[in-house]
């Protein structure tokens, strides 16, 4: 059981005061969850509003937050001690001692049948516990200042007791900005410009991740790429996982200034999260399938240059790069995802941008064995034919075989293999190439780049490439 301080629980009185339709969670299904964990109360124990006051049931709420809860029937009194904190409540009496202070009460506890409830205004004179507040399912998300990850780990940022009484935790400049979140390949991603240390733990009924990103904000160019409203909310609908419906993500809490992104599941899900405070953070859904070392199954990574708000290089007739070469992408995938030994992933399977960084560090964290990036170049009218790149001396075999089958399943001119400092085949720690399959900038090229034949051919050419260099 989690251990807090007296002040942790003290901010769950705050949150129904400034929630007082929570006062009718009895009939309306509303929840409270604490550090992930739904509390459950009684029938006879549910919040309650009155006179205007609300009243949590103390005893369900306390004994989560690991203090020591005594009832005395003679007295009627609840008696709660936490480390050097004394706090005693009598049922009916408007007044408490703290430490044997005297306190007022602006409504005296009442005796339900299991439980005693205790005003809300109170218990918020001291806090510690972080709150946030989801709309739609009417509930309370409670995290205490003792909670880490979500193996209860400790993880308290802020001041000694949790309140964020550093006077500068929300200075703008000292805040990380999340630049982009997006998901692909089972896993979500969020680009920060500085170190953070994100708190991530499951939620039930429904399924979903929760991950905490304190002390962050916004980068002042996030909306420009992705929803996000007047009042710092936003999501997009994830279609092509069978195990995850929706990314949702919002400025969650503004002491400390803390970004929260739920990933809303169909059905549970172990994960792993990748933070090498790298700028890229990754909550990795394929935990159980990404282990490719027991089952000698070989794991590739397919690149679709460009996408989303980064279209590539135009063609002669004013079409995308990032459309060929997410298309020729997916026609490798499909010819090779029945292949017994070989393991696809997409760094992009639909018109999103990761960024070249979220690209290197996808393959990096799942321990790939081979990279394949997939272009179509751009330069002078007159350049044709096809290129491939490599960077490090151990990506030469590879580019040397796939070059082979480019140029066979191409038809165009042989520009031959070549090497360059490019950050995908440079930051990659796998054999790793990039494919230029032709000239947008070229009439004769632009006349086949996009027509099913070539991308059909180019594709097979791709797949047999990667089985040969893999030994298949």
């Amino acid at each position: 059981m989690k251990k807090s301080s007296w002040m942790g629980f003290m901010f769950l009185v705050m949150v129904m005061f400034l929630f007082p339709q929570i006062g009718h969670a009895a009939g309306g299904g509303t929840g409270i969850y604490l550090d992930g964990k739904a509390l459950e109360l009684s029938k006879n124990a549910q919040v309650q509003n009155m006179s205007g006051n609300v009243m949590i049931p103390i005893r369900v709420v306390v004994e989560e937050l690991g203090f020591n809860v005594d009832w005395d029937t003679k007295t009627r009194t609840v008696t709660i001690q936490q480390s050097d904190t004394e706090l005693k409540l009598v049922v009916n009496q408007s007044t408490a001692t703290v430490n044997g202070n005297k306190v007022s009460l602006p409504v005296a506890p009442k005796l339900m049948t299991d439980t005693v409830i205790v005003p809300i205004r109170f218990v918020s004179e001291q806090m510690g516990l972080s709150v946030g507040w989801e709309n739609t399912s009417k509930t309370v998300y409670l995290t205490s200042p003792d909670s880490g990850s979500d193996n209860g780990s400790g993880n308290n940022n802020g001041g000694s007791d949790g309140s964020g009484s550093d006077s500068n935790v929300n200075d703008t400049a000292n805040l990380a900005n999340v630049s982009g979140i997006s998901f692909n390949n089972n896993q979500l991603m969020i680009a920060v410009d500085k170190n953070v240390k994100p708190n991530i733990f499951k939620m039930s009924e429904p399924n979903r991740l929760v991950v905490d990103l304190p002390y962050t904000q916004f980068a002042s160019a996030f909306s420009s790429n992705q929803s996000l409203d007047s009042t710092m909310n936003g999501f997009f609908d994830v279609t092509d996982y069978p195990d995850v419906s929706k990314v949702r993500y919002a400025l969650f809490n503004n002491n400390p200034s803390t970004i929260r992104v739920v990933i809303d599941m169909n059905n549970a899900k172990n994960y792993t999260l990748i933070n090498n405070n790298d700028g890229l953070i990754i909550v990795d859904l394929n935990a159980d399938s990404n282990d490719n070392s027991g089952n000698g199954n070989k794991l590739v990574v397919i690149d679709a240059g460009h996408g989303g708000s980064d279209p590539g290089a135009s063609s002669v007739t004013k079409k995308k790069e990032k459309d060929f070469n997410l298309a020729v992408a997916l026609k490798v995938e499909k010819l090779l995802e029945n292949e017994p030994n070989i393991e696809i992933v997409m760094t992009r399977d639909s018109d999103t941008y990761p960024t070249l960084q979220e690209r290197a560090k996808l393959a990096n964290s799942i321990n790939a064995d081979i990279f394949i990036s997939i272009h179509a170049n751009a330069g002078s009218a007159t350049a044709s034919g096809v290129e491939t790149y490599y960077t490090k001396s151990d990506s030469l075999a590879l580019a040397n075989v796939m070059h082979k089958y480019l140029v066979q399943s191409s038809g165009l001119s042989d520009r031959k293999v070549r090497t360059k400092s490019l950050h995908v085949t440079r930051e990659t720690t796998m054999p790793a190439v990039l494919l230029e399959c032709g000239y947008l900038s070229n009439s004769k090229d632009d006349a086949v780049l996009f027509t099913e034949d070539f991308q059909n051919s180019v594709a097979e050419g791709i797949a047999k490439g990667i089985k040969e260099y893999l030994g298949m």
